[in-house]
């Protein structure tokens, strides 16, 4: 029986093959006979996680992980946190999800909270569900208020993969020939006489810039960047927004990082740490900015139990002091790993570094990974190691990722 259906599919492939070619190259078939898979999109490792806690993480063959990536900075207190999951679960046992035409008072208890621990308590928050959705909203705001166009983004920038989200980023390999409208202008971070000049022109919308550029491989705007770009704005009537979505939530050592800076954005974006692994972003917006119904929505934005996830992450990095811990733990790495014989420089802050290598950091990766467990993630830049535990890293994990990365470099 078994063979009359495997002879009876290589005659069914060998009609289709026959009589439906494509510009020279035959469909495939075997999708259709054997049933739906995956977009191939991503690379994958060959582990299957299936249990973490804290910074460590367990595949199906019981093999321990440390993990320094939180997959992709997402992960902010913790896998699996005690206080966390009690929140969820006791949201999930009331209410799950209704939309945005109901009364939802999580979502201001979130939004005070949020703004008495990041010190925008005169800001209001626009929740979404992702870093792309939150930085889309914030150019639609911006253009929005100014009745602009024109938007100011840096080179190396990564924004999302939405529609204005992709323009803005710094990668035309992901930049399809429908998102580009001409409206993003891309400068040299850190140059303020470009950033001046670019003024001079049509009127600009936006100055869009990352509170520290992530998968370029760790870049930070410098204080004096910032603070021009703050006084242009103002003076030529532009909005300025910072994308905080994986350098927020207290990654830098300081709730965002561009407080680092002492200046004040008008647009702010937030995601990744958020919600420790549920999907929920937010936008925040300066008091200048006048809600109208139906300038904005979003169907699962703000649902009760992303706001249970996101006020669980808020309630734990207070109660743990774990900006403080991502200060403290962020400096003991970024000290030893520049006494590293092979890493070159060290760059960022808090648990957002990344260590250059003298050698392509791919391999190094890979031998931390097989050979001691441990996760670490990649960057643009190709001999770059970008480091973004989750907030509570200890001391005895950061020793054991450096005593490892010795070796490896060894």
């Amino acid at each position: 029986m078994a063979a009359c259906k495997a002879k009876g599919r290589r005659y069914i492939l060998q009609t289709c093959k026959s009589q439906y070619a494509f510009h020279g190259r035959y469909l495939n078939f075997w999708k259709y006979l054997c049933g739906m898979k995956l977009f191939d999109v991503y690379p994958l490792f060959d582990i299957e996680p299936v249990r973490a806690l804290g910074s460590e993480l367990w595949d199906n063959t019981g093999r321990r992980y440390l993990d320094l990536y939180g997959g992709h900075a997402v992960i902010s207190i913790g896998h699996t946190h005690p206080h966390y999951v009690q929140r969820l679960n006791e949201q999930l046992n009331k209410i799950a999800f209704y939309s945005n035409s109901v009364k939802i008072p999580l979502q201001e208890e979130l939004a005070k909270k949020l703004g008495k621990m990041s010190g925008y308590e005169d800001f209001d928050l626009f929740l979404v569900n992702s870093g792309a959705e939150a930085n889309e909203n914030a150019l639609k705001m911006a253009s929005f208020h100014t009745g602009r166009k024109r938007v100011l983004v840096f080179k190396q920038s990564f924004h999302g993969r939405t529609s204005l989200a992709v323009e803005a980023t710094d990668n035309p390999s992901i930049v399809a020939p429908v998102n580009r409208t001409g409206n993003m202008e891309f400068l040299p971070l850190n140059d303020i006489d470009a950033l001046t000049q670019a003024f001079t022109g049509e009127p600009v919308a936006a100055v869009m810039a990352e509170g520290i550029q992530g998968l370029a491989g760790i870049y930070e705007p410098a204080t004096e960047f910032l603070e021009a770009a703050r006084t242009l704005c103002t003076e030529h009537g532009a909005v300025l927004i910072l994308d905080e979505v994986q350098s927020g939530y207290g990654r830098s050592g300081s709730f965002f990082a561009h407080q680092n800076s002492g200046i004040r954005p008008d647009l702010i974006t937030v995601a990744k740490g958020m919600g420790n692994g549920f999907p929920v972003g937010g936008l925040l917006l300066g008091p200048q900015f006048q809600a109208k119904h139906s300038l904005l929505g979003t169907t699962f934005g703000g649902n009760h139990l992303a706001c249970a996830a996101a006020l669980a992450v808020l309630e734990v990095i207070e109660s743990e002091n774990l900006i403080d811990n991502a200060s403290k733990i962020g400096l003991q790495l970024a000290s030893e790993l520049s006494g590293i014989n092979g890493v070159t420089e060290v760059r960022g802050t808090g648990l957002m570094l990344g260590a250059e290598l003298d050698r392509p950091a791919g391999p190094v990766r890979t031998a931390l990974l097989n050979e001691f467990g441990i996760f670490t993630g990649s960057a643009n830049q190709k001999n770059t190691i970008r480091i973004l535990p989750a907030l509570n890293l200890s001391e005895a994990h950061a020793d054991e990722f450096l005593t490892a990365l010795r070796k490896t470099l060894a």
